[in-house]
């Protein structure tokens, strides 16, 4: 019996101990924000590395995603004699929700996983003791332009998730389901809302900080050799993921409790 409570608290204070570490990590990454000096060249290929090169997996997504959904509630609604709802359900459905989760977990998926391994290889090949040795701070050179990059990326990327999906579900609606164009779009641009539209590129802001901060935190304590690298790499991408749900929880609870 004493066993078992000694377990339980060993874990819990493994978890404490973790989040505390978490937690003086984005202090002091984002207290770099405010000191120079400041990599402009490192910010700009994280830009493009998780902005752009990350639009046709984001596109794919969305899209698909968008005309699925659209078959779904029609097929739904046909229940209730209800398929005219289909395009509002639809916008509110992909900029609430499935636009900002889904591009959310594709980033993590694909540049928390790039993000991990890079740094974790840089660690086992003694490139960051390099980076000391030459009076660069790691945290400055590696963490705070990713951070930075993903953060500030993320909004347009769920914007362009959003309208990609909505599309996909006007493409699907006209051309399957006999919808009229113009109406479709009519009901789509007068069922969503400010909030709607601020709310998804608020969570995109806050997943995009996650994922990058989870890349670079599991990167920069991963272990000595091979194992540590995929073992970073693995965990960077399963505590992104299950961070970005919690917090999108958490948003929706902030913007639409009412």
């Amino acid at each position: 019996m004493i066993g078992a409570f000694a377990s339980i608290g060993a874990g819990a204070l493994a978890a404490l101990a973790a989040l505390g570490r978490l937690a003086i990590f984005t202090g002091q990454t984002v207290s770099h924000l405010f000191r120079p000096p400041f990599y402009g060249r490192e910010f700009g290929a994280a830009l493009i590395q998780i902005g752009y090169f990350s639009l046709p997996v984001v596109g794919l997504t969305a899209l698909f995603t968008g005309g699925a959904l659209a078959l779904q509630i029609y097929a739904g609604g046909a229940r209730f004699s209800a398929e005219a709802v289909v395009p509002q359900i639809v916008a509110i459905g992909m900029v609430r929700e499935l636009g900002p989760v889904l591009v959310g977990l594709m980033i993590a998926a694909r540049v928390t996983s790039s993000i991990a391994a890079e740094i974790a290889t840089m660690k086992v090949t003694e490139q960051i003791d390099a980076l000391v040795t030459l009076s660069t701070n790691p945290m400055k050179y590696l963490t705070l332009p990713r951070v930075l990059a993903a953060t500030l990326v993320m909004p347009g990327l769920v914007a362009v998730g959003d309208i990609i999906g909505i599309y996909g579900g006007f493409l699907v609606s006209t051309e399957r389901l006999g919808f009229n164009a113009a109406a479709y779009l009519h009901n789509t641009a007068d069922f969503l809302t400010a909030t709607d539209i601020l709310s998804s590129l608020v969570k995109g802001a806050v997943f995009g900080f996650i994922a990058a901060l989870m890349g670079c935190y599991y990167g920069m304590h991963s272990d000595r050799g091979a194992m540590g690298v995929g073992r970073a790499t693995k965990s960077s991408v399963q505590a992104a993921a299950i961070l970005i749900l919690i917090a999108n929880f958490l948003l929706t609870g902030v913007f639409f409790s009412a």
